[in-house]
């Protein structure tokens, strides 16, 4: 399969080269200040694993939540996409999600590359909306979902399974966009 690329003037999504994406998104994923909102720091044993997932999910949907690499400077910041939800209201549907390096916060680089996304999920697969999940408390990705025109979902609040009880990440929000919204804009 040939690798996944989309481009901004500032960003590129691309598909997993596992060999190569490991150690920097490790760095992403094994930083608390980004896992607060998320779960626990993750190992390097633990990224790799999730970025064989991915590239799982890409070769079987055509998409996933793809590298996000700054291109001034090549550098692997995140992740931005979209993959088939599995959990709460959004089971089967296109669920965006982003992660990225605290030295990129507050840069515009999520809203752009979820902007990339939605792009190119509504010109390239039949979902009529996009999803978005999030813990309640995490202000940062649900001012995201509302840049990017996604709206609350009333009645998608859910308690996360994967997460703990007792956990206060576990409870967690929907947010929404239908295709005919973002047409629109």
């Amino acid at each position: 399969m040939a690798e996944f690329r989309l481009e901004s003037e500032r960003l590129v999504l691309r598909s997993w080269r596992a060999e190569q994406d490991v150690a920097p998104f490790h760095a992403v994923c094994s930083d608390p200040e980004v896992m607060a909102t998320l779960g626990p720091v993750m190992s390097r044993d633990e990224v790799a694993a999730l970025i064989a997932r991915m590239q799982g999910i890409e070769a079987e949907h055509g998409h996933c939540f793809w590298a996000m690499v700054r291109r001034t400077d090549d550098r692997l910041i995140g992740w931005c996409g979209a993959i088939r939800g599995s959990v709460g209201p959004i089971v089967g549907k296109a669920e965006l999600g982003w992660r990225m390096a605290t030295d990129c916060w507050g840069s515009g680089y999520a809203t752009e590359a979820a902007r990339m996304t939605l792009d190119w999920l509504f010109a390239n697969r039949d979902d009529q909306a996009a999803y978005a999940i999030t813990n309640v408390d995490n202000r940062a990705s649900r001012a995201v979902m509302e840049r990017i025109g996604m709206t609350y979902l009333e009645g998608g609040e859910f308690d996360h399974p994967k997460v703990p009880e007792g956990d206060p990440l576990r409870p967690h929000v929907t947010y929404r966009i239908a295709r005919a919204d973002w047409q629109g804009q």
